[in-house]
C-alpha cells in the first residue's frame, strides 16, 4: 500500500513507476505491467511524474479523466489481443486523491508461475518484458523458455528420457545411493528389488510398456549419470566446488563435473563435498547420555542449503551450480530464480522445489524437506549461532542465478540490536541485499529503517576508534567511518540523508566517507544512484 498523502517521499524504483497519463493511458504501461507480473510486482501510479531530483509530483489528473482511464483500463486488460492475462482483481485498481489531483493506483502483484510469462500485443516473443533497477526490460528467449519449463504442475525431472537407457547411469552411485536408503530404512521392502525396479520405485527410471526397456527420467539423469551422458540432455549442465584462499588468490581445492575422475552427477558432487564445507563449522561440547554429539543446527542448515541448491537449479539454464567455500562464508549459487518468489520464499510454508523427484531422492535420506520451512530453519539456525544473517539474491536478466550467501563471521555486539530489530519487523536483512534491490515504498519500512539504524549506529559509534589507521595488509576505521560502514551491512539500501540524520553529521561528510571506501575498495555500488545498494566487497 502507497501513501498518496505523502507522495513527495517515493522515488521510482524496481517496484514503482509513476506514468504522467495526461493523454490518457500511456502505452508503456503495459510494458510496465507485463515486467511487474514477471518479477516481483509492483505499483503503478497513473498521473504522477518524477521531477529532476527524482521526487513524485502529480500532474493534474482530473476525476473525470481519472473514470475515463479506468474504464478504458479495463477494456484493454480483458482483451487478449493486449494482454495474455489478467491477474488483478477490482481492489487492485483504484483512484486516490492527492490535494486537487487525482492518481490512479494500479497493484500488480507476482504472477503465478502457472501464468507467467505474462505478454503483451499477442506475441509471447516480443511482448514479454521483466523489472531490474533500470527498468522495464525485454525477455530473451532464454528468460521465456525458462518462464515455460516452470509453467507446468509437473516438474521437467519428471520427464522420461527414452532417447536413453539405464547404461548411461552410473553403476557406483546407483550401489552408494542404495547402500544409504538401507542405513536409513531397515528392512524395507524395496532392498530387495533389482536395481531397474528400484530406480523405477524412486522415480529416476521407467518403463515401456509395449517394449519393456528401461528408461532413465530427467531426475535419475541427473542424480545418478555419467556427466558426459548428462550434457546431452542439459548441454549448460555444469557443477563447481572451490575452496578459496581468499577473494584475490585462486582456490586451494576444487571439485568439478568435467574433470573426468569421478562421475559427475549431483549424487556424488553432494557426497564428495559435503563435509568439506561443513568441517571448520565450531561444533559446541554437548554429550547425550555418554556419546558426544558433533551434528549442531549449522551443520543441519548447511546441508539444507546444499540440497536446497542442487533440487532448485534450472539444469538447461546457463552457469551451473556454484559452490564457493572462503574463509569468512559459504556460498551457494544455482541456475533459475525462485518459483515461488523470495518473499514467499522467506516466509516459509510453501513448498514448490524446480526438481520434485530430485527433493524426493534427497527426502529418502533424510537430506533436505518437502515442508517450504527449509530457508526458515536455515535463518534460525544461523542467527542462533551469532552469525550475520544469510543473504539470498536473485540475478534477473539474460543468465537468471539465486545465490544464498551464509556468512561465517559472528554479529558484532553494536550491531547485533540492529539484527534482532530487522527480524522482529521484516523477513530479514537478506531481503535488502538483492542484486534486483527493492527500496522502500512505505513509510512503515521507511520509519523502520530508521529506528534501526538509530538504536544501532548509538551503540557502534560508542565503540569503534577514533583514528583511521591502515598497517599489515588490514584496514581500521575511525569512528564515524566505521558505524557508515556497518550501517550500509545491514541495510544496504540506506540513503545518504538517512545516514546524516542517524550520525549527526552532514551529508557531506557522509559522501565524502562513501568515496573513500570506493577508492579503498570496501564497497562497490550495485544498480543506479535511485534504486540502487550498496555491496561492501571486504
Amino acid at each position: 500500500m502507497i501513501d498518496i498523502s505523502r507522495l513527495e517521499i517515493y522515488r521510482e524504483n524496481n517496484r514503482l513507476e509513476a506514468k504522467r497519463a495526461k493523454g490518457g493511458l500511456p502505452g508503456s504501461l503495459w510494458e510496465t505491467y507485463s515486467a511487474f507480473a514477471n518479477t516481483d510486482g509492483g505499483i503503478i501510479l497513473l498521473g504522477a511524474d518524477e521531477k529532476d531530483g527524482g521526487q513524485l509530483v502529480p500532474t493534474g489528473l482530473t476525476e473525470d479523466e481519472v473514470r475515463k482511464m479506468q474504464k478504458q483500463f479495463w477494456d484493454s486488460i480483458n482483451n487478449r489481443q493486449k494482454v495474455s492475462d489478467n491477474i488483478l482483481t477490482d481492489k487492485d485498481v483504484y483512484p486516490m486523491e492527492y490535494e486537487s489531483s487525482r492518481i490512479m493506483v494500479i497493484n500488480v502483484p507476482r504472477a503465478h508461475r502457472e501464468r507467467r510469462p505474462v505478454y503483451i500485443n499477442s506475441d509471447i516473443f516480443s511482448g514479454t518484458y521483466k523489472r531490474n533497477s533500470s527498468g522495464d526490460y525485454h525477455c530473451t528467449k532464454e528468460e521465456i523458455r525458462a518462464m515455460l519449463r516452470d509453467q507446468g504442475a509437473e516438474t521437467v525431472d519428471t520427464k522420461v528420457l527414452d532417447t536413453f537407457d539405464l547404461s548411461a547411469l552410473n553403476s557406483e552411485s546407483i550401489y552408494a545411493f542404495r547402500m544409504s536408503f538401507r542405513n536409513t530404512h531397515v528392512s524395507h521392502p524395496w532392498d530387495q528389488l533389482p536395481d531397474e525396479d528400484f530406480l523405477v520405485k524412486i522415480g529416476a527410471a521407467a518403463k515401456n510398456t509395449t517394449t519393456g526397456k528401461f528408461h532413465p527420467t530427467g531426475a535419475g539423469l541427473l542424480m545418478f549419470g555419467n556427466e558426459y551422458e548428462i550434457v546431452r540432455e542439459y548441454p549448460n549442465y555444469f557443477l563447481d566446488f572451490r575452496e578459496m584462499v581468499n577473494d584475490i588468490t585462486e582456490w586451494s581445492d576444487r571439485i568439478w563435473s568435467t574433470s573426468g575422475d569421478w562421475s559427475g552427477n549431483i549424487f556424488d558432487f553432494y557426497r564428495r563435498i559435503v563435509t568439506r564445507i561443513v568441517q571448520d563449522l565450531k561444533v559446541p561440547f554437548r554429550l547425550e547420555g555418554l556419546y558426544r554429539i558433533d551434528d549442531t543446527p549449522q551443520h543441519k542448515a548447511v546441508r539444507e542449503a546444499l540440497a536446497n541448491c542442487l533440487v532448485n537449479a534450472d539444469y538447461y539454464g546457463r552457469g551451473g551450480v556454484v559452490v564457493r567455500k572462503h574463509p569468512d562464508r559459504l556460498v551457494f549459487e544455482n541456475p533459475g530464480t525462485i518459483r515461488v518468489g523470495k518473499e514467499k520464499m522467506l516466509e516459509g510454508g510453501l513448498s514448490d522445489p524446480r526438481n520434485s523427484v530430485i527433493i524426493k531422492m534427497f527426502s529418502m535420506l533424510h537430506i533436505g524437506e518437502r515442508a517450504g520451512s527449509g530457508m526458515s530453519r536455515i535463518i534460525s539456525a544461523w542467527s542462533a549461532a551469532g552469525y550475520e544473517n544469510p543473504v539470498v539474491e536473485e540475478l534477473i536478466g539474460n543468465i537468471e542465478r539465486t545465490t544464498l550467501t551464509l556468512p561465517l563471521t559472528h554479529v558484532a555486539k553494536g550491531t547485533q540490536e540492529m539484527f534482532k530489530g530487522t527480524q522482529e519487523t521484516a523477513k530479514g536483512t537478506q531481503e535488502c541485499t538483492q542484486k534486483n534491490a527493492t527500496t522502500s515504498i512505505s513509510e512503515a519500512e521507511s520509519t523502520q529503517k530508521r529506528s534501526v539504524l538509530d538504536k544501532g549506529t548509538q551503540e557502534i559509534v560508542a565503540k569503534v576508534p577514533k583514528k583511521t589507521i591502515k598497517r599489515a595488509g588490514t584496514i581500521e576505521l575511525g569512528r564515524t567511518a566505521n558505524a557508515i560502514l556497518n550501517a550500509i551491512i545491514v541495510q544496504p539500501t540506506v540513503t545518504r540523508e538517512i545516514l546524516a540524520e542517524q550520525l549527526k553529521v552532514s551529508e557531506a561528510t557522509i559522501k565524502k566517507h562513501l568515496k573513500n571506501f570506493r577508492d579503498m575498495g570496501l564497497i562497490e555500488r550495485v544498480g543506479a544512484n535511485k534504486g540502487g545498494w550498496w555491496k561492501v566487497k571486504k
